[in-house]
């Protein structure tokens, strides 16, 4: 098995950390890594992006031209990635701020409501964590004990304390996904 996925978003969005902790959870797995964030000076605000891949074997290179998942959080990226998703591959995407649907009809296409969710929970730093969440499902690529142990690793000790309410919104996120029908 092996996962490619490109996690794309504006900066401060949490793509990259996103990308991190299922990075984490998977080397606490024991499976092969690879975590290689891209982003523009402006960083917060600007675009961001992560490769992730997650695999039995070992992983020859880093650099991908295409991908077996998108994660996307904002139209720039969806613009960017949505093209390079291998056919039959995954795409997921937040609909706030999406002014252009996914247009592609051989890829799974999923939305997940997280930015509204976080938003009528008061707590939008958990955005990422409802998004994970969502993916999880689709792709269970690491069991619950581990990414609940790539949060501790990838996280500040002083902010351990909110691991109970990021495993919350993971789970919020299995709830939120759906598929989607790309209809034209």
């Amino acid at each position: 098995m092996t996962e490619e996925i490109i996690i794309a978003g504006f900066g401060g969005q949490g793509v990259l950390s996103m990308g991190k902790i299922l990075a984490y959870s998977g080397v606490m797995q024991n499976k092969e890594v690879s975590w290689m964030p891209s982003y523009g000076p402006e960083m917060r605000g600007g675009t961001a992006n992560v490769t992730v891949i997650i695999s039995d074997e070992r992983i020859s290179s880093p650099i991908l031209n295409s991908f077996d998942t998108a994660i996307i959080l904002n139209q720039q990226s969806l613009d960017k990635f949505e093209k390079a998703v291998k056919p039959g591959g995954l795409l997921i995407y937040d609909p706030n701020g999406i002014t252009r649907l996914p247009l592609r009809k051989d890829i799974n296409i999923y939305s997940i409501a997280a930015a509204d969710e976080a938003g009528k929970l008061g707590f939008s730093k958990i955005f990422n964590m409802i998004v994970l969440g969502g993916f999880l499902k689709l792709k269970p690529l690491v069991a619950p004990e581990y990414i609940h142990k790539g949060l501790e690793k990838s996280l500040p000790a002083r902010h351990h304390k909110l691991i109970p309410e990021n495993e919350k919104a993971i789970e919020i996120g299995k709830t939120l996904i759906q598929g989607v029908q790309v209809l034209n």
